[in-house]
């Protein structure tokens, strides 16, 4: 079944252009000049493609594109998405900085981190900290409930946050939600892509021009939903 007839409710209304690029049919790209687009061929699928866009002269054209690999769990509505599914949420996310082992790559826009071995992504639904880089665990967050970023050295070479459940955490519903360097197989609920793709997508993306990631389907007929 395809994820778009899943999430009628909230699918965005693809404008009907023959021939037209992606964001050009999508209802909502974030508002910015640049835009990353997530697609997987059905909602159950763990691969697919990520391609990278530029608005310019009024037109949304296509820079760069890379194999893509999604949760083990799939895909599914961000707005209905359980922690420990190992699903990737469908949806339209800001990009709110960037992190690494590694030094970020030459010409990177975003505010990039670097991880260091104190460095924690808090998923504890106790803390105070959800969904929150720590650099060092909090009392109240439990580091079986927490993920050390140095520990995923191929993964976390270079990532961007996804602002998914990111600006008013919802308790259960996940953390941690990153685009990331790809490891072995499928994700957690992360979008992976090669270290190459990685590096060019982080000297691309420019924060003034409020990039955004749009992931969701296509069946014939993209559908990307918005959370």
């Amino acid at each position: 079944m395809r994820l778009g007839l899943v999430l009628a409710s909230v699918l965005l209304t693809l404008a009907p252009v023959d021939g037209a690029p992606l964001p050009a049919r999508m209802a909502d790209t974030g508002g910015g000049t640049q835009l990353i687009t997530a697609v997987a061929p059905h909602a159950g699928a763990t691969t697919g493609t990520v391609t990278w866009w530029d608005r310019r002269g009024g037109r949304w054209v296509r820079t760069g594109t890379a194999r893509a690999r999604f949760g083990a769990g799939g895909l599914v509505e961000g707005a209905r998405r359980v922690q420990g599914t190992s699903t990737t949420p469908a949806g339209l996310y800001d990009l709110p900085y960037a992190f690494g082992i590694e030094p970020a790559p030459p010409r990177t826009g975003h505010a990039y981190r670097r991880v260091t071995r104190a460095s924690w992504w808090c998923q504890d639904n106790r803390s105070r900290a959800y969904n929150r880089w720590v650099e060092g665990l909090p009392a109240d967050c439990r580091a079986a409930e927490a993920e050390h970023l140095i520990d995923h050295r191929a993964q976390y070479a270079h990532a961007l946050v996804v602002g998914f459940n990111y600006a008013r955490p919802v308790r259960g519903r996940g953390a941690g939600i990153f685009l990331h360097v790809d490891g072995r197989g499928p994700t957690a609920g992360c979008v992976s892509v090669p270290k190459g793709a990685m590096a060019r997508i982080l000297a691309w993306a420019r924060p003034e021009r409020r990039p955004h990631i749009a992931i969701g389907t296509d069946g014939g007929k993209t559908a990307v939903v918005r959370y």
